[in-house]
């Protein structure tokens, strides 16, 4: 008997041959180990929200540190600024982790996004063969036809006293004619080794189990567990001129000098004042 989608009694998983179900027992048998941060897999077929699930699960007490909730589809998936996340089923990872640094100074817990960053793309890197720049303070870009186009986003929410959890949705098979925005892309069009979502799953959490941990061991601090250096290695954003569009309709104009130790964006602006930005939109803009 065929297996059915959960989310569309009249479709079969294997309805698309190029995106099989992901294998929800051989990723508890690559990822859960003795000792290690991932403490439980979940794949569902389909759900709203992967973040806004386990946040409701980690305030609720059923969720531990290290539980990663997989999604097959999100209808609901949202990315910063309350912005709509869509990609058909089985067509990437939409994914969200529970961590709970609770020894580590809050005001520290701004790097997480950034660290994931760096994790997924140097998960990225090795399974897929394929280059991830990070756009801060939380875009995935891959390069398609010579053109930077964004095929995954983060988002960090708290969950309960000490507790985050991080959303991550990347684009893998999506098709050109599949895109929701002629600028996004996937590491399909970007030109991947390798698609097959389940190494890759594996590679990104195994990539954000390490950072986690070096990070963690360092209580925190981003120079000190070379997290600061490999993000400013890796961001796309510093070097250019950009517009951060900041709240209350403000907006600053400059070129990105550096990432702070506080995970802060820092503009060199025309006025000669180096202003740093913690929370905005980033607009890359072309050269003049």
């Amino acid at each position: 008997m065929t297996p059915r989608d959960a989310s569309d009694g009249n479709s079969s998983r294997w309805s698309d041959l190029d995106r099989p179900p992901l294998n929800a027992a051989a990723l508890r048998r690559g990822l859960l180990r003795e000792g290690g941060l991932w403490t439980e897999v979940e794949v569902v077929q389909r759900t709203g929200s992967t973040n806004s699930d386990l946040t409701a699960r980690a305030a609720a007490g059923k969720a531990a540190e290290g539980a990663v909730l997989v999604a097959e589809e999100q209808t609901a998936a949202r990315g910063r600024l309350d912005r709509q996340w869509t990609a058909p089923p089985r067509s990437g990872l939409f994914f969200s982790v529970l961590l709970a640094p609770a020894e580590i100074p809050p005001a520290r817990w701004g790097w997480l996004p950034l660290l994931t960053g760096v994790a997924v793309a140097t998960g990225l890197s090795r399974a897929a063969g394929v280059d991830t720049a990070l756009k801060w303070p939380n875009d995935l870009l891959v390069t398609v036809g010579g053109e930077e186009r964004k095929a995954g986003g983060i988002l960090a929410e708290r969950a309960g006293a000490d507790g985050v959890v991080i959303g991550v949705g990347l684009n893998v098979t999506l098709r050109a004619h599949e895109l929701p925005v002629p600028h996004a892309g996937s590491l399909a069009l970007a030109g991947a080794v390798n698609t097959d979502r389940d190494p890759l799953l594996r590679g990104v959490l195994r990539s954000l189990e390490d950072w986690y941990g070096r990070w963690r061991a360092a209580d925190g601090d981003p120079a000190a567990c070379g997290l600061q250096e490999t993000y400013a290695a890796g961001c796309a954003t510093l070097g250019r001129r950009v517009r951060a569009e900041l709240p209350g309709d403000r907006a600053v104009v400059g070129e990105a000098v550096a990432v702070d130790g506080d995970g802060r964006l820092v503009l060199a602006t025309e006025d000669g004042v180096q202003e740093p930005v913690g929370a905005g939109d980033i607009v890359h803009l072309r050269p003049a």
